[in-house]
C-alpha cells in the first residue's frame, strides 16, 4: 500500500476490505484442536515501512467480554487479549509478542530458544518495542488495529520477505485459549517452531533499528547515618541494529530509579532467595544469557551486578555494552559492565559471553564464560565458564546436560558442577530425572546457587486427568524426591512430597500437599528471626499444604495458603492471604498478608512473624498511571516501608517518572536475613527516545 490504514480500532477504512482474513483458530484449551468457540480473523497489511494487523475478535456475548487493565507492560493475564508473534528472521528460534487488550494497552516482549517469560507468561515482558495501537468493543466483540514498523523490528532493506507468525486469543470468562497455529497443549505460542508462515511481503524500505535515550536524573538520597545527597546526573542508553540479526546496546552512567520495587521476602530456609530482574537494561534479550543449571540455579545471573546481594543497595554503573544476534546456526551474546565502588562493595568489571549452536528445532549446543574483576584484594577475580547442550526428541523428550567450572583465589579443587536429566511431557505425564554433582568450591559469583557440596538425585513424576467433572479442568498428582548428601555421602538434603492439584475452568485452583518430608542438615547457625538462631544438627520434620485460588474471571480475584507441621525441632504455621479488587478499568487494587508462627524449643523460641503488602494503582489513562505500594514487614525494627510512583509515557518508549521510596528497592537475597539499609528517596526522572 502506498499510505497506511486508520488505526482507530475499527476496520471501517476500505483498505482493511481488501485484505483476506485469517480465521481458522484452533482451541489450545480447554479441547486441544477443536475449533474456537468464537470466531476471529485477522487481516494484515503493510506498506514500505510498517506492517498492519486488523484484529476482529467476534463474541457471542460482548457484556462479558472482560477489560480492566490500562497500564503498558503489564501482565494481561485477567483481561481478554490478544497476542501477535512473529519471527522476523524465520529462524524458528526466537520471536517479537506483541500483546493487546479491549482497551487498546499495550505489552510486548521476546521469546527466546522457545522459552516462555520467567514469571510464567507467553514470553519474557522485558523488551519494549515502539508501536501503535487502539481498540474497542463493539456490538459483536471488539476489534484492535496495530501498526509496528520495520525499524522496531529490525529490518533492512528486503525484496522477499518469509516470516514465522501466530497468533494467540485469550477469552477470559471462559479461560479459552485459541491459536492459528501450534495448538497443541504442550506446545504454545512460545512454540516458534511450530509457528506458520507470511510470504508476500516484497520491496520494503530499510528498517534498521537505530535508538538514542537519554535521560536526566534529579533526586533527594538519605541513607541510614548518612548525611542527605542531592545529585543532579543523566545517562544514556542506545540502540543499534548492526544487521537485521545483531543488536547493540550501549548505556552510560546508567540509573534504576524507575524500576519497580521488589516484594520483601522473610526467608525460612538456609539458602538464598531467589528474585527475577527488573531491570530494563538487563531483561531485554536477558534469554539469550540463560544458562540453567537445575531448578532456580543460574550459571549467570544479572542481579549480581549493580545490586548489593546482602543490603539490597544499588552499586553504580558507570556504563556497558551488550551485542545480541544470531549468524546462520549460531546465536550469541556479549555483555561487559562497569560498576564503581559503592560501600562494603568495590569498583568491578563483568564479563560475559554466551554461544548457542542450533541442531533441530528445540535443540541447542552452548557454552558460556562470565569474567569478574574486582578491587577487593581478597577476592580479585572470580571466573565460570560451562557447555551446556538440550536435545529434544520425537518432541516429547528432553536431555539437558551441563558442565561448569569456576576459578576463584584460594580454590584450586572442588569447583565444578555436572549435571544431566531426562525429561518426558505429554498431556496426561511429565516426568523427569536428574543427577547432579556440585563441588563444595563451585562458586559462581556473578552466578545464582543455592546448594553446593552436593551429590543430587532428583525424580519427579506427574499424572493429568480430565475427568467430565463439572466445573474441573484437570486433575493432577504429582510426587518427587530429592536425595542430596555432600560430595563424601554424608546426609545433607533430602525431601520427598506428594501433591494433588486441580484447575478448574474458570481459573480457579487447589493445590495441595499431601505431605512435604524434609531432612536438613544445618552447618552453620540459622539466624531466624531477632536473637533467635538455629543450632547446627540434623533436623528431620513434614510438613503439609493447602492452598485455593479463586477464579480469575471476576473483578474480585483472592486466594489462600496455608501450610503447617514441624521446623527445625519446632512447628511453624504459615498463613498467606491474598485478594485483588478491579472496580473499574482505571483502578484496582491489591493486598497480601502472610503470618508465620513459630514455636521452636529455644529462647524466645515463641514468636510471630508478619508481612503485609497494600498496592494500589490508578490509570488516568493509557498514558498516565500512578502506583503505590506499602510493605510491613514486622522481622525488622522499622517495618513500614513505601514506594509511590507516576509514570507518564508521553510519547512511545519516553516517559516522565516521578518517584518516592522509603525503605529498600531491592531485596536481599542472602540466606537468612540480614538487615538491610534504608533510605528515603524522591526523584525525577525523564527519558527521551528518538531515532537520529
Amino acid at each position: 500500500m502506498d499510505h497506511a490504514p486508520k488505526l482507530d480500532g475499527t476496520l471501517n477504512d476500505p483498505l482493511w476490505l481488501d485484505a483476506k482474513p485469517i480465521t481458522d483458530f484452533r482451541q489450545r484449551e480447554p479441547h486441544e484442536g477443536e475449533t474456537a468457540t468464537e470466531k476471529t480473523e485477522v487481516r494484515i497489511l503493510y506498506t514500505r515501512h510498517a506492517v498492519y494487523f486488523g484484529i476482529h475478535c467476534y463474541d457471542s456475548e460482548p457484556s462479558r467480554i472482560i477489560a480492566t487493565e490500562l497500564r503498558r507492560d503489564v501482565s494481561q493475564g485477567l483481561d481478554d487479549h490478544f497476542e501477535i508473534l512473529i519471527d522476523s528472521n524465520h529462524d524458528r528460534r526466537g520471536a517479537y509478542v506483541f500483546e493487546i487488550n479491549p482497551l487498546g494497552t499495550q505489552n510486548d516482549g521476546l521469546v527466546v530458544e522457545e522459552q516462555g517469560g520467567t514469571d510464567g507468561g507467553d514470553f519474557d515482558r522485558g523488551w519494549d518495542g515502539v508501536w501503535t495501537s487502539d481498540a474497542r468493543i463493539t456490538s459483536d466483540g471488539w476489534i484492535a488495529t496495530i501498526g509496528i514498523p520495520f525499524t522496531t523490528l529490525n529490518f533492512t532493506h528486503s525484496l522477499d520477505v518469509v516470516w514465522g507468525l501466530n497468533f494467540k486469543r485469550f477469552i477470559r470468562r471462559k479461560n479459552e485459549e485459541d491459536l492459528w497455529s501450534a495448538y497443541r497443549r504442550t506446545f504454545g505460542i512460545a512454540k516458534v517452531s511450530q509457528a506458520g508462515e507470511l510470504s508476500g511481503i516484497k520491496d520494503i524500505g530499510s528498517g534498521k533499528l537505530f535508538i538514542v535515550k537519554p535521560y536526566g536524573l534529579a533526586q533527594y538520597d538519605k541513607q541510614t547515618g548518612q548525611a542527605p545527597k542531592f545529585p543532579l546526573t543523566g545517562g544514556i542508553d542506545l540502540k543499534y541494529g548492526l544487521t537485521s540479526n545483531v543488536v547493540l546496546n550501549l548505556t552510560g552512567n546508567t540509573d534504576f530509579a524507575d524500576t519497580e520495587v521488589d516484594l520483601e521476602p522473610f526467608n525460612l530456609t538456609p539458602f538464598k532467595v531467589f528474585i527475577p530482574e527488573k531491570r530494563q537494561f538487563f531483561l531485554e534479550n536477558a534469554g539469550v544469557f540463560n544458562f540453567d543449571i537445575g531448578d532456580q540455579d543460574q550459571l549467570f545471573f544479572s542481579r549480581q551486578i549493580g545490586i548489593d546481594s546482602v543490603t539490597g543497595q544499588q552499586v553504580p554503573i558507570n556504563g556497558g555494552a551488550r551485542l545480541t544476534g544470531t549468524i546462520g546456526r549460531t546465536e550469541f551474546g556479549f555483555m561487559d559492565v562497569d560498576t564503581r565502588s559503592s560501600g562494603p562493595n568495590p569498583y568491578a568489571n563483568y564479563a560475559v559471553a554466551r554461544l548457542k549452536e542450533s541442531l533441530w528445532a528445540g535443540s541447542y549446543i552452548g557454552v558460556m564464560g562470565i569474567d569478574k574483576q574486582s578491587g577487593d584484594p581478597l577476592d580479585s577475580f572470580n571466573r565460570t565458564s560451562g557447555i551446556d547442550t538440550r536435545l529434544v526428541f520425537f518432541k516429547d523428550w528432553f536431555v539437558d546436560a551441563h558442565m561448569a567450572g569456576t576459578q576463584s583465589p584460594g580454590h584450586p579443587s572442588g569447583n565444578s558442577d555436572v549435571g544431566a536429566s531426562l525429561s518426558y511431557r505429554s498431556n496426561w505425564v511429565e516426568g523427569k530425572f536428574e543427577r547432579r554433582k556440585i563441588g563444595l568450591n563451585f562458586n559462581p559469583e556473578v552466578g545464582f546457587i543455592e546448594l553446593t557440596n552436593a551429590n543430587e538425585t532428583y525424580g519427579d513424576l506427574t499424572f493429568k486427568a480430565r475427568p467430565r467433572i463439572s466445573g474441573v479442568r484437570e486433575l493432577q498428582f504429582e510426587g518427587f524426591i530429592l536425595h542430596a548428601p555432600d560430595t563424601h555421602g554424608v546426609v545433607q538434603t533430602q525431601e520427598w512430597q506428594g501433591t494433588f492439584r486441580a484447575d478448574l475452568n474458570n481459573g480457579g485452583y487447589t493445590d495441595d500437599d499431601i505431605a512435604d518430608v524434609f531432612t536438613q542438615r544445618i552447618t552453620t547457625p540459622l539466624h531466624i528471626y531477632k536473637s533467635v538462631f538455629i543450632p547446627n544438627g540434623l533436623y528431620h520434620f513434614a510438613r503439609h499444604q493447602l492452598t485455593y485460588g479463586s477464579g480469575q474471571d471476576r473483578r474480585f480475584t483472592y486466594n489462600f495458603f496455608e501450610r503447617f507441621g514441624g521446623y527445625y525441632g519446632g512447628t511453624l504455621n504459615e498463613f498467606r492471604v491474598r485478594a485483588s479488587y478491579r472496580p473499574t478499568t482505571k483502578f484496582s487494587i491489591s493486598a497480601m498478608e502472610t503470618w508465620d508462627r513459630f514455636r521452636l524449643p529455644l529462647p524466645n523460641g515463641n514468636f510471630s512473624v508478619v508481612l503485609a503488602s497494600l498496592q494500589g494503582n490508578y490509570s488516568f489513562n493509557r498514558f498516565l498511571t500512578f502506583t503505590s505500594l506499602i510493605q510491613m514487614d514486622t522481622s525488622n525494627s522499622q517495618a513500614v516501608s513505601a514506594n509511590l510512583r507516576l509514570r507518564y509515557n508521553y510519547r512511545p518508549d519516553s516517559d516522565l517518572y516521578i518517584i518516592y521510596n522509603i525503605g529498600t528497592q531491592f531485596a536481599s537475597i542472602a540466606p537468612a536475613n540480614p538487615p538491610q539499609i534504608r533510605e528515603i528517596r524522591f526523584a525525577v526522572k525523564f527519558t527521551y527516545s528518538f531515532s537520529p
